[in-house]
């Protein structure tokens, strides 16, 4: 694991609340100052194997799980991992990494009277270190909550040191199973919290009732005629009027969520147009509540990434609830919005082994910040860079190899 000349590779990898896929993202990161820069080296994406995705559906909530089916999965996850870290080194790292950063995969987050008491991912990082031999960084969320915060969402200072030297009031927002925003970036109490569903809940339904994992291209809600009377049964939701910080996941947002306001779902239970004004209502849901959450703080833009921005019909309910405020996508901003968190993860486990704290508190709610994750040891000694120090901008430099 050679330390390159202008600073340390690392492979951030993630996989979401929509668990269709591994993301690993390589990037060359190095200090400058008081500054960081991350130079994307380019995004592996996997898709989860049916036996994985498959047993993921299964102890997600709310169904229950037992301790057998989460150690299999651990593994299994841990293995998958550790094959998709191995192909990003051969592909896009000339054979060589320093590091790798790896969030698993989020199979419960517990939120208790709004507080954060726990949270567990899988995917075991010994595989990854073993097949790999590079040291991984593991674990993140934990200590932030054991400070008292709510170990989501991480993206918070990724946010603050990208977007703080923009002009106006920035905003960032990230589409995933579940949405959140960082918001005030340019004062000196930034908040990040999840606004609630983005995905889940329409993954969830179709899923439900054809078997489909998720409505490619947002084509059926675009069919659909937004329900009144649901959405406003669904915008009555205790979440959306918490303060923030706050932090929610498919714990809340799940089939179970929608009991009562929808008849039985099955494939006999909803017809095809039924079907899509559900979606319809569901898309309008994630945009009403954040373009309400966003324009709490009076933004000039939101920066948008994730992968919800391949759903044109979202996207376009969004632009039109946060009008005038422009929708931006972080392709603008030299970032690929795809990518956005493996990266986020490749910064902080790239913190993590220089000792410097990966959380802002204003943002996750905790008492302070906290150096995150655990230490896996590859092979050989771990490698730093000198001079490490909290920095106070993330710079994102020209994509390259």
């Amino acid at each position: 694991m050679a330390e390159q000349a202008s600073g340390l590779r690392v492979i951030g990898m993630m996989s979401g609340t929509s668990f269709d896929a591994v993301d690993a993202g390589a990037a060359e990161l190095s200090f400058d100052g008081d500054a960081i820069t991350l130079r994307p080296l380019g995004l592996v994406s996997r898709s989860y194997p049916a036996e994985i995705r498959d047993g993921l559906a299964d102890v997600l909530p709310p169904r229950p799980a037992s301790a057998e089916t989460l150690c299999r999965l651990d593994t299994l996850i841990g293995q998958f991992f550790a094959e998709v870290a191995e192909a990003t080194i051969t592909e896009l790292c000339d054979g060589q990494a320093d590091l790798i950063a790896s969030h698993g995969q989020t199979v419960f987050h517990w939120v208790e009277d709004g507080a954060a008491r726990g949270t567990l991912q899988l995917g075991q990082p010994a595989w990854i270190a073993e097949r790999t031999g590079c040291p991984v960084v593991a674990d993140f969320r934990s200590r932030d909550i054991a400070a008292g915060g709510q170990g989501a969402p991480l993206v918070g200072l990724f946010d603050v040191l990208w977007l703080r030297s923009r002009p106006g009031r920035p905003a960032a927002l990230n589409l995933g199973g579940i949405a959140n925003i960082t918001v005030d970036v340019g004062t000196d109490r930034p908040l990040a919290y999840d606004t609630g569903p983005a995905n889940a809940l329409l993954d969830a339904v179709i899923r439900a009732v054809t078997g489909e994992p998720y409505d490619r291209d947002g084509v059926r809600a675009a069919r659909g005629t937004i329900r009144p009377d649901l959405l406003q049964r669904l915008l009555a939701e205790p979440y959306y009027a918490r303060p923030a910080p706050k932090s929610t996941g498919k714990e809340l947002f799940n089939l179970d969520h929608l009991t009562g306001l929808l008849p039985a779902l099955g494939p006999e239970s909803l017809d095809s147009a039924a079907l899509d004004d559900v979606l319809a209502t569901l898309t309008e849901l994630t945009a009403r509540t954040v373009a309400e959450a966003v324009g709490r703080h009076d933004p000039t833009e939101v920066i948008v990434a994730g992968g919800g921005v391949r759903n044109p019909t979202l996207v376009r309910r969004l632009t039109a609830a946060l009008a005038p405020v422009p929708l931006v996508p972080a392709e603008q901003l030299g970032l690929a919005g795809q990518a956005k968190e493996a990266y986020l993860f490749a910064l902080l486990g790239f913190l993590t082994v220089h000792g410097l704290p990966g959380t802002v508190p204003s943002c996750t709610g905790a008492r302070h910040g906290s150096v995150l994750g655990s230490i896996t040891p590859g092979r050989g000694p771990l490698r730093t860079l000198p001079d490490p120090r909290p920095p106070l901008a993330l710079r994102i430099l020209p994509a390259g190899r």
